[in-house]
Parts: structure tokens; sequence; C-alpha cells
């Protein structure tokens, strides 16, 4: 079997929320933007679906061009593999996306325990490669950086704790 250099694609998906009354209704849409990272190509959607669409469309267009010298049963081949694993990330990913938006508070508090374990396994990092004597060395501008660094931490998470916190009341 050769081994061939396969080809990369990454997409970039920004989503612009737009709330709204109509009819005395709170009313929300998810607009959003798709764009091929390496080629450069964009569509602008407003349905997921297009999204997925977009990005159907591209790999097919990638793998039909890595294939083009080969024999056009071959190419089939190698199609239908490639579409296949596109078929499940097309099926789960809209749904994964739908949780997120309808739930925002929850990805809030997950990304919150994501954010505090890396810190917690960024602390532990520390504390292993630097030695206490390192920490005795420092001179009075670097601690006080460092304090400055800590505070604008905290201020932040303050921050984001209200955000958090105003979210949770409105549910």
């Amino acid at each position: 079997m050769k081994n061939k250099q396969g080809q990369t694609a990454s997409f970039m998906v920004r989503f612009n929320q737009k709330i709204f009354d109509k009819d005395g209704e709170s009313n929300v849409q998810w607009r959003g933007k798709i764009s091929h990272v390496q080629g450069g190509e964009e569509k602008r959607f407003s349905d997921f679906n297009d999204a997925l669409s977009f990005m159907e469309k591209k790999l097919t267009q990638l793998t039909a061009e890595a294939t083009k010298n080969e024999p056009i049963e071959k190419q089939k081949g190698i199609l239908m593999k490639s579409l296949s694993m596109w078929n499940i990330i097309k099926e789960v990913g809209p749904k994964v996306i739908m949780k997120t938006i309808k739930d925002p508070l929850k990805q809030v508090n997950q990304l919150q325990g994501q954010i505090q374990g890396q810190i917690s396994t960024i602390g532990e990092e520390i504390s292993e490669k630097v030695q206490i004597d390192q920490w005795r060395n420092a001179s009075r501008s670097d601690i006080h950086v460092i304090m400055e660094s800590i505070n604008d931490i905290s201020k932040e998470l303050k921050k984001l704790n209200t955000k958090v916190n105003a979210l949770s009341k409105k549910k």
C-alpha cells in the first residue's frame, strides 16, 4: 500500500446573534459566515445546513483534485470513503451547535470548569518546574509585575462571574 500525502482543510465559522422584538415577543436569529482557511472562499448563512453544504462541497472538490490521476472507479471509491466520515459529522455537528446556542449558560459553566482545570494544571506544572529558591531571588519589580497580573486576572474573573450570575437570573 502506497502512503500518499493527504490534504488539510480548515474551516472557520463565525456566528452573529440578532435579538429583536416582533409583535411584542422576543426573538433571536443566528447568522454566520464560514470560511475555507486555505483557499479563502467564504459563504454567509442563516441556516447552518448551508454552512455544512459549503464544507461538503469544498471537501468533495479537494478529494476529486487529489485523485484526478486515478482511474474513475478508484476515484469514486475514495470519494465515497471520504464522504462517509463527512456524513457522520453532518449528522452530529448541528445537534452540538444547537445545544450550545440553546443553553449558553451551561456552556459558560462548562468553560469555567475547563478554565479552572487548566489553571490547576498550570499551577501544578509551575510548582514542579520552578524551585522555591528561584522565587526568593525575584526583584521587587518582578513581584510587583506578578501582583499586577494576578489583580488583573482577579478582576476579569469577577466580571465573568457577574455575567454568569446575570445569565442565571434570566432563566
